[in-house]
């Protein structure tokens, strides 16, 4: 089977190379009976490469059983992994099965696992390594084949550092760790996903939709997207219902990002702005291109020397019109920077950078400083979207 075909065959989306890098050892462990470690952040897939490797293992014809040991009380977790006796604590009415009982033969994947609490860890540590355990309440003792593969989003060496988890049992875990990346590490990835997750939606739900620009696309691929695939997908789903039946385009997609911009592309750095100020991201934004302003009327004589030039020391060096360069005004005097009309030259800036980029707005939005999100919202105050 080719990675393609693997892919395909167990719902992993991606053609990035970090993708085919974890493809390639998901393929290389499913077959075996090694324990798996899985580390990533929240919403990055750590279930469907869990599921996959399931899948391509010997045991596929068994269960696999899905625990998400940070959603299970610590009182009952014991309980829930383990099974219980009858009379065994207030409540058990009767004896039950625990998902190792019933996993047995397949695949116990453990989610979330550096939120289990250290008594239970020393008991987990215990059955991985002999595949024994006792029900709680029980003195006999019960055996169980198999396999265990668990995920986290805390990095558990911070985690073994802090004494919230046991070294032995993460260095037995970790027989071989698979790194999910996050989105943002993946980006050319995003509009799969979003053509993936438009396509299912709107087909299960029978609503009619017109899709998304590319405008759109390239602001979503812009994105950090902290939730990861779980967050791109609810928008997606949420932009199709509220949507229904247009054509997405970027103006439509602004009005459902989050308002906090540091979420996403972060607050413009410059050397005109080294720390945070209580200041909104449009307010920052004119001061950073009010102070660059003033820098270049400074300095004017060595703005006309590299006009024409387009770059300087591998930066974007955009040619201001001979009205802000301290040309003569209309009663003959000089124009003084503080007259200049800052919005006409915002628009101008903006226009000028994603020309000299051949319509590229992720390298116009870095070389003025701006995230893609704000970059996005110029354009659409400012009438540009056509640029």
């Amino acid at each position: 089977m080719t990675p393609e075909e693997f892919q395909e065959k167990f719902g992993i989306i991606g053609e990035s190379s970090a993708m085919k890098d974890v493809v390639t050892k998901v393929m290389q462990v499913a077959p075996t009976d090694v324990t798996v470690l899985i580390s990533g952040e929240s919403g990055s897939g750590k279930e469907v490469i869990a599921r996959a490797i399931h899948g391509a293992s010997n045991r596929s014809g068994k269960p696999v059983v899905a625990v998400n040991c940070g959603a299970i009380p610590e009182g009952i977790l014991e309980s829930e992994l383990f099974g219980h006796q009858r009379g065994a604590f207030t409540g058990a009415v009767e004896s039950r099965k625990g998902y190792f009982e019933i996993a047995d033969g397949g695949t116990l994947f453990l989610d979330e696992i550096g939120d289990m609490p250290l008594s239970t860890q020393v008991k987990l540590l215990r059955v991985i390594e002999t595949g024994e355990f006792m029900r709680v309440g029980s003195s006999n003792t019960q055996s169980s084949d198999v396999r265990v593969i668990a995920a986290s989003n805390k990095l558990l060496e911070e985690e073994v550092a802090k004494g919230y988890f046991r070294q032995d049992l993460y260095f037995r875990l970790r027989s071989v760790n698979i790194y999910m990346p996050p989105l943002r590490e993946r980006r050319e990835d995003i509009p799969i996903f979003i053509e993936k997750f438009a396509r299912e939606f709107s087909n299960r739900n029978r609503i009619e939709f017109g899709g998304f620009t590319h405008d759109a696309i390239e602001a979503l691929s812009g994105l950090e997207w902290p939730g990861n695939v779980r967050e791109l997908k609810n928008l997606v789903e949420s932009v199709i219902v509220l949507e229904r039946g247009k054509k997405v385009d970027s103006d439509s997609i602004v009005k459902y990002l989050p308002k906090n911009e540091t979420l996403y592309m972060g607050e413009p750095t410059s050397r005109f702005l080294p720390v945070h100020v209580d200041k909104t991201p449009e307010e920052s934004e004119r001061e950073l291109i009010l102070r660059a302003l003033w820098e270049i009327k400074n300095d004017i004589v060595d703005l006309k020397s590299i006009i024409g030039s387009g770059m300087v020391g591998g930066k974007l060096s955009l040619p201001v019109p001979h009205a802000y360069t301290g040309a003569e005004s209309d009663n003959g005097g000089t124009r003084d920077g503080a007259e200049l009309n800052l919005r006409e030259v915002e628009k101008y800036l903006i226009k000028t950078a994603i020309e000299k980029f051949h319509g590229n707005k992720r390298m116009a939005a870095d070389a003025l400083g701006i995230s893609m999100r704000s970059l996005y919202r110029k354009l659409q105050e400012y009438k540009l979207k056509d640029v």
